[in-house]
């Protein structure tokens, strides 16, 4: 069965279920699914390969002993076991003491995760469809999550789940890319959403893994954090799928919940990879776990305040996406970009077109890249065009990461030596940006500057062209009828 007939057959299926309402919660309903049939399957492996591995559930609730079985439950039977059984079960994982890894793994994802399901009938339908088509111990099946994960994304996208975005793989992996970890770095996103961050740098340490001990300093270098409950879930199965066995790194937590000055060395890492909430506002309270100097609702200046107190003194880097706003924005925006520029080396600016987040958002936004031991000298803007014959971004012509290799031609490798400035670049010393307030919406001096001249003199032309045109319609009017006059 193709991809697109699978999610298709299971969706039918839930649509004609009473308890499943929109696409949020039949997507919430198939990922809980999905998850636990690739834990299940995983676990066929690790008693393989895992000496003396013990499986954290209890044998009635692995989906091997209730699912499995095309006749197995069904009805009231099932549904009864699922919502009074299963679940109850599985939720204990997250907080009972003496839970294993993988078992707090299970926990985590079930903690805030619940079965909207009302009819045993049509779950059975839907589990049995999941188990006919899907073998994960396969490679090639293995292969075909990566296409479902980003078929869940698109309609998720499409559900317009409260305001969520996703950051395009190409950002994301041009993002890594230049920050180029290196294994036994540790890598964070306090807001990792479905873990796409996480698994580019994955994809970016494999090369570096030669032994089993390499796989083991991979596994424990890569944290996230994610508050809400199916970007969450998402992104543990996205870890587990990657090699990542017990992303137990991987949190269901707020990381703005956490007083700032409650993290301590042993918190900061190495690189920060992130695109964090912008544009919403946080709950009441939240704010009060910063400094009065950072204290606001907006959750994208938190975020910031966050990233700079986490990084590794002398040692650490990030790349973050923001959007406009805050590069040209005051208040509590001022003070945290004049300490970017004070105690940081803000190098380089990426400013992305509009119509990179299609169909979210049309906001403008943009990459920083900074890292410790400032202060800056000076800033790199690089502006990124269009492709030629481009008006915008859009879900059938969407941003590719073959477009960023100007960028890397320019870069200047790990040093970022030779740059030369361009159409598309230029820097800004640190001394004029302090004089603009800090403001950093420094727009291409390159740019030729289109005059849209003084509003009396366009007015006084474009009557002057109403005019001539009236005339040449009186004159075409006048000919028409002289010519009707003479035929008559």
């Amino acid at each position: 069965m193709s991809l697109t007939t699978l999610i298709k057959a299971i969706q039918d299926i839930m649509r004609k279920d009473v308890g499943v309402d929109g696409d949020a919660q039949r997507i919430s309903q198939m990922v809980w699914l999905i998850f636990l049939k690739i834990f299940d399957d995983k676990e066929q492996e690790w008693q393989l390969t895992v000496p003396g591995y013990k499986s954290p559930l209890p044998s009635r609730f692995r989906w091997s002993s209730w699912a499995k079985n095309p006749e197995g439950m069904t009805g009231e039977e099932l549904i009864d076991f699922v919502n009074n059984d299963l679940f109850p079960a599985l939720k204990k994982l997250a907080t009972a003491a003496g839970v294993s890894p993988h078992g707090k793994v299970v926990g985590s994802v079930f903690e805030d995760a619940y079965n909207y399901m009302k009819s045993g009938t049509l779950l059975r339908q839907v589990i049995n469809t999941i188990e006919e088509d899907v073998d994960f111990n396969k490679s090639g099946d293995r292969h075909l999550f990566n296409d479902i994960y980003e078929k869940i994304l698109s309609d998720l996208q499409s559900a317009g789940n409260a305001g969520e975005y996703y950051t395009p793989r190409a950002v994301t992996q041009f993002m890594v890319d230049m920050l180029d970890p290196q294994l036994g770095q540790t890598i964070l996103d306090p807001a990792c959403g479905t873990g796409g961050f996480l698994t580019c740098a994955i994809e970016h340490l494999n090369k570096q893994v030669k032994t089993a001990e390499d796989r083991k300093r991979l596994q424990e270098c890569i944290h996230g954090v994610e508050k809400k409950p199916l970007p969450h879930m998402l992104a543990m199965t996205n870890m587990m799928l990657h090699g990542i066995d017990v992303p137990t790194n991987v949190r269901h937590d707020n990381t703005l919940s956490r007083p700032l000055k409650d993290y301590g060395p042993r918190d900061r890492v190495d690189l920060i990879i992130t695109n964090p909430p912008f544009g919403g506002m946080e709950e009441d309270g939240i704010e009060n776990n910063f400094p009065r100097k950072y204290q606001t609702r907006e959750t994208a200046d938190l975020f910031m305040a966050l990233i700079m107190h986490l990084l590794k003194h002398d040692t650490g880097k990030a790349a973050v996406v923001l959007p406009d706003g805050f590069l040209f924005g005051e208040g509590v925006k001022t003070t945290i970009k004049r300490e970017l520029l004070e105690e940081f080396n803000l190098h380089t600016i990426v400013r992305l077109p509009k119509g990179v987040f299609s169909p979210y958002t049309s906001i403008a936004t943009n990459i920083l890249f900074f890292e410790k031991g400032g202060p800056t000298k000076e800033v790199w803007f690089f502006e990124h065009p269009y492709p030629e014959g481009y008006k915008s971004y859009s879900r059938s012509k969407p941003l590719t990461i073959a477009e960023f290799d100007l960028e890397k031609a320019w870069w200047g490798g790990a040093s970022r030596r030779g740059r030369k400035t361009t159409e598309q670049t230029w820097k800004v010393s640190a001394k004029e940006l302090a004089e603009r307030n800090y403001n950093l919406d420094c727009k291409n001096p390159h740019e030729v500057e289109v005059n849209h001249r003084d509003p009396e003199e366009l007015m006084a032309e474009y009557q002057q062209i109403v005019h001539q045109l009236e005339a040449a319609q009186a004159a075409l009017k006048a000919e028409l009828m002289a010519c009707l006059g003479g035929n008559a």
